[in-house]
Order: structure tokens, then sequence, then C-alpha cells
């Protein structure tokens, strides 16, 4: 039984990965963090981090044995991507840490996004070790599309179909392929992905895929009526505009509306570019086919008497 430590494990990911591993009872699992939760609902052991102090986060996961790191920490400034960068050097330095998994759980970043350089901060310091590391790519979170009647510690969060609110603003023709995975199938994923010996540099993996097309249907097929639908040509969303979602509104406290619509615009450029189209072939599922993925069917149906 070796010791994982996931980083950022009382965060969305991390907390759902934490969830999974331990019901495995495969690894003994450590949480790292930079402060105890308030509400610490987490079953596994905590340890609070200094990021900034690579010799002291060393001397901790080599006390504690870590073998095996698992980074959620939410990669989205200078500061987290420092954090992540000080966590992968302290690794190396540790003696026991043999194994790396980077923050992305997306799809694999790019440098026309904002995020590239914080992300890809780790990818370079980790070239630098003798570390076995991976970063997965499991397409965009199925979650979205069933909350808030679907177990998940994701924050609402609306792109494409507003179910709740019956419309839609596609990305293009609405014809291209998007792969899907619910977030505690990316975590089983993971925990099998512990047990393979060989990691390439990008691990993928995938719980169903579709079109916002077929995505719509399912969703108006479950509400019981027709959406009110826009269709989001490439050249808008390469000016970095989209069409505003009702649900858009509830999300500009913590989203400034200008930030929101770039972000949403990108999403949709990459799903026009085919960037959400995960080579199958490639990804875990064929080894490991005992599990049992949700379907984005079934994750829209829980909207069905509502």
């Amino acid at each position: 039984m070796l010791t994982v430590a996931v980083a950022g494990g009382s965060g969305h990911v991390g907390r759902t990965i934490i969830e999974v591993l331990g019901a495995s009872k495969e690894h003994e699992v450590l949480v790292l963090g930079r402060s105890v939760p308030e509400k610490n609902k987490l079953d596994q052991a905590f340890v609070v981090v200094d990021y900034e102090d690579i010799e002291a986060t060393a001397a901790l996961l080599k006390t504690r044995g870590v073998h095996t790191i698992i980074s959620a920490i939410v990669i989205n400034d200078p500061s987290s991507s420092s954090s992540q960068v000080n966590l992968v050097r302290a690794a190396a330095l540790s003696g026991t840490v043999r194994r790396f998994i980077t923050s992305e759980w997306s799809i694999p970043h790019s440098e026309d996004s904002a995020l590239y350089v914080f992300r890809e901060a780790a990818v370079e310091a980790l070239r630098e070790t003798n570390l076995q590391w991976t970063r997965i790519v499991n397409g965009y979170f199925l979650d979205y599309y069933g909350l808030p009647y679907l177990k998940s510690y994701l924050t609402p969060f609306t792109f494409a179909v507003d179910i709740a609110n019956k419309a839609a603003a596609i990305p293009g023709t609405g014809n291209y392929i998007v792969y899907f995975t619910y977030t505690f199938d990316v975590a089983k994923f993971v925990v099998a992905l512990l047990g393979l010996s060989d990691w390439d540099e990008t691990t993928y993996c995938y719980g169903d895929k579709a079109t916002w097309n077929e995505i719509l249907q399912l969703a108006e097929e479950s509400r019981g009526s027709k959406f009110t639908v826009s269709y989001d040509a490439l050249e808008k969303l390469q000016k970095g505009e989209v069409t505003e979602l009702p649900s858009h509104r509830e999300s500009y406290v913590f989203f400034p509306k200008p930030a929101l619509r770039g972000f949403l615009s990108l999403l949709g450029r990459y799903v026009v570019e085919g960037r959400f189209d995960i080579p199958s072939d490639k990804a875990l599922n064929a080894k490991f086919t005992e599990i049992q993925t949700l379907k984005v069917k079934e994750a829209i149906e829980l909207w069905r008497g509502h």
C-alpha cells in the first residue's frame, strides 16, 4: 500500500479524488492544503503545507513516506502556479516521491489561453526532475449538466446549454464532438492509473461523447419543452463575444462579465477547433473496461420532472 498525497484536496476535484481513493482502500491517502478547511468533512488525514518553503515541504513528504502526489490545486494565477512548481521541487527533493500528476483536469492547455504560462510552469519543472509524471485530459466535466440533481463537489457553471432556464448558446454549428467525464469517473480512472507501472506525459480518459445539438435535444426532452436557442459563429467567438444565457447573470458576482465572456468565447472556439475531441484509442477506457462511466443522457435525464 502506497501513500498518495492529494494537494488541494479540499477543493472541488480534489475532494472527489480523495473520496474515491479512500473508498478504494488501495492506498493510504494524505490531504495537503494551505490551511485546514473551516468545515473539514474529509475522512483522510489533513496536513497544512507552506508551499513557499520547499525544504520543509520536502521533509514533510519524506516523513510521511509519500510516493505519489496528485495535484488538484486550482491553477489560475502566479501564486497558485508557484505553489505547484514548489511542490514539484519539494517532491524531487524528498527522496520518497516517485510520481506526480499535475493539475489540469480538462483538455490540453495551449498558448492562446491566459492560463497557459501558469500551468506549463509545472510541466517545465517536472521535466527537470527524475519523477514520473502525467497530466489528465478528460474533456469537459459532465457534472455541470446534471447539477443540482447529480452528486458533485463542483460549483455550478453554465456553458452552451442552460438547462435550468431552457436556453442555449451553442458554439458553431453544434455538430462538433465533445467528450465529457463525470468527476467521480475521472477519480476512478486516476485510482486505476496508480496501478500502472508506466505513465505517458498525457493520460486520456472519458465518460461519453456527444455534440451540442444532441445535448440540446436531450435537454429539451427532459424538460418537456423547446429551448430558446442561438448559435455563435466562430467569427463571433474570435472577437471574444458570446450570447448571454440567463444563468450567466448569476455568475457575475464571482466571475465579472468581461472575464466570463472571454472565457466562454475561448471554450466555444476550442469546441469549434475540435479540442474537446479526445483520441479515444489512447484513453484508459480500453485498459479498464470494468469502469462503468456516467453517460450524457443519464446525467441530463435527472432533470426530468423538474
